[in-house]
């Protein structure tokens, strides 16, 4: 048992809404407090000079300067597990190149796909490692890790392996999502419905038997997957036992409302969502995961997330951190810079990079994980837009 302290401030973040919006008056902020810890778990938080008094025989891990700790944050939409740069897609893209255009010229997803089916296992698992490792400095204690670079059994099954892997040698801790319905591979004879027939039938049995995954993902949008295969789809895999998540609304409108209907955990992207999507959300138990990290990197506005906490959603920031649109990888830095354009108080993005981001991966957890910035006011984090970095993680009450 031990107690880590003083803080200037605590936010447990507890005791907050799971749906809608939040004020920054509705946080419970602890202060001069610490946070008693054992076996991995937090116990406690409190004032820091109560609780050693409460537990007079704890170890103390001593806090020497002004520090803001807050829970770990949890990136909820990664796709963290890839070889090779897009760096050509975003010149030309810069450039003004269409979607289209960089793909007739050898870019876009299937770049990657080309690239990270050439890579070797210790390759992948070790660019998930480096990358899980700086999420990690930079407070994500927790995060998503999608295949669907590999869109053949070899490819998908060297994924999601490379990820199993690599949850070995980091503190980060892995939930691991199949998308190999990420797009219909070009080396694959057949439409999309024999495509997804084939991940139902052939690839979906395997990662079952392995247990790489109790997650499915698919991409519905004009240049992937219909609704009308998707929602086959995905109703085959939820029975098969799978939980179930949704690119949805990133060019147009259809994917959230089938992500509502089949009873995904989520509904990610959203930039295209009209007001009856939102209103469908806000209505529904399936979290609107916003991707400020895809906007940046596309030159496209942002979800709308305002709209969709006033409405009433559960609404979650993750960094879809990918070699295409999202290369940053910046979470902290996409929500705040989000945050000035739609207007989120700071207990919104707290709370969207927290529970609420749990919430569409279908965990929730006790773990000690936390973070401390070097200042002593909670404000000043969101304030610097993202350069400043905590000073201090822990993962299971241990610091890294």
């Amino acid at each position: 048992m031990k107690i880590i302290g003083p803080f200037s401030q605590i936010l447990p973040l507890t005791g907050l809404p799971e749906k809608g919006p939040i004020s920054d008056e509705q946080l419970a902020i602890i202060e001069d407090g610490g946070v008693l810890v054992e076996d991995g778990q937090t116990l406690q938080f409190g004032n820091f000079d109560a609780l050693r008094k409460a537990h007079p025989t704890a170890e103390i891990e001593k806090i020497d300067e002004p520090m803001v700790l807050l829970p770990g944050f949890v990136d909820c939409h990664t796709h963290i597990c890839f070889a090779g740069s897009r760096s050509r897609d975003y010149a030309m893209r810069t450039a003004g190149k269409s979607y289209l255009d960089i793909a007739r010229a050898g870019g876009g997803i299937w770049d990657s796909v080309t690239k990270t089916r050439a890579a070797t296992d210790t390759e992948l698992m070790e660019n998930v490692v480096a990358r899980a490792n700086r999420h990690l400095r930079e407070g994500v204690t927790t995060m998503e890790v999608k295949s669907g670079y590999g869109l053949d059994m070899a490819g998908e099954l060297k994924m999601l392996r490379a990820i199993r892997t690599a949850d070995q040698f980091t503190p980060a801790e892995f939930v691991s999502t199949c998308l190999a319905a990420h797009i219909r591979p070009k080396d694959f004879d057949g439409d999309e419905k024999a495509y997804l027939h084939w991940i139902l039938h052939e690839l979906l049995p395997v990662l079952k038997d392995e247990h790489l995954t109790n997650r499915v993902d698919i991409f519905v949008e004009e240049t992937a997957f219909s609704v009308a295969a998707a929602r086959p789809f995905l109703q085959a895999a939820k029975a098969m036992g799978f939980q179930l998540t949704v690119h949805a609304d990133q060019f147009t409108s259809g994917g959230s409302a089938l992500a509502v209907e089949v009873g995904a955990l989520s509904a990610d992207h959203l930039e295209a969502s009209n007001a009856e999507d939102i209103r469908r959300l806000a209505a529904s138990d399936t979290v609107a995961v916003v991707l400020p990290g895809a906007s940046m990197g596309l030159g496209m506005g942002y979800a709308p997330a305002r709209k969709l906490l006033d409405a009433g959603a559960c609404v979650a920031i993750a960094s879809d951190w990918n070699p295409g649109s999202a290369p940053m990888g910046d979470l902290l830095m996409q929500a705040a810079v989000m945050s000035a354009t739609e207007r989120l108080s700071a207990a919104e993005v707290f709370a969207g990079l927290t529970f609420r981001a749990a919430k569409a991966l279908g965990i929730q957890s006790a773990s000690a994980d936390l973070q401390a910035y070097p200042c002593a006011d909670f404000r000043e984090i969101l304030y610097h837009q993202g350069k400043l970095k905590p000073s201090f993680v822990w993962k299971n009450g241990e610091r890294i």
